[in-house]
């Protein structure tokens, strides 16, 4: 698990899913890469924790603990192109010996171990195309992933779960 370096409890997390060596799998950790150069330019990386793995797990419960806004972002294959934003809640899905997670279930594990609410949390889909081991990022997955870095600036200047709402469905 990598992670970029952000002051403790941020208002806002990003887990961003992936494996760059499986083509456009790629697509989570290169925005979470961009987007902390954004930020950093910007004036905005304390107001964010950007933390990125191969799969999400049980343990990325612990990484909501504490924060206003959460945001996964993931490759897909069969999603509408450029990509889907919506938000999502929590569903308890989880069992004790399940290693990968869907967003849901990570959510749902916080309150389990803790007590605690998950925050308002948003899952950005990007449309991948090929997903093959040593592949490189295709022609058409750079493309969305431009489209949903632009997304992402749009959000981090408008930081929180009622104007983030406005960007579901393609709504702005």
């Amino acid at each position: 698990m990598s992670r970029v370096p952000a002051r403790p409890h941020a208002p806002v997390v990003i887990l961003a899913c992936g494996n760059p060596s499986r083509g456009d799998d790629a697509l989570g950790p290169l925005l979470l890469e961009q987007l902390q150069t954004w930020l950093e330019a910007a004036g905005l990386a304390d107001d964010f924790e950007l933390i990125g793995d191969f799969q999400l797990q049980i343990e990325h419960a612990l990484d909501l603990s504490g924060r206003r806004l959460a945001l996964f972002i993931d490759a897909g294959q069969q999603t509408p192109a450029p990509f889907v934003f919506r938000p999502v809640a929590a569903v308890d899905r989880a069992s004790p010996g399940t290693h990968a997670l869907l967003p849901e279930s990570v959510l749902a594990v916080l309150p389990r171990i803790s007590g605690e609410a998950p925050p308002p949390a948003f899952v950005l889909c990007v449309r991948g195309e090929r997903f093959a081991l040593g592949e490189g990022l295709s022609p058409a997955a750079a493309r969305h992933a431009d489209a949903a870095l632009e997304l992402l600036k749009e959000l981090a200047r408008a930081a929180s779960a009622d104007n983030w709402q406005g960007y579901v469905n393609g709504s702005r």
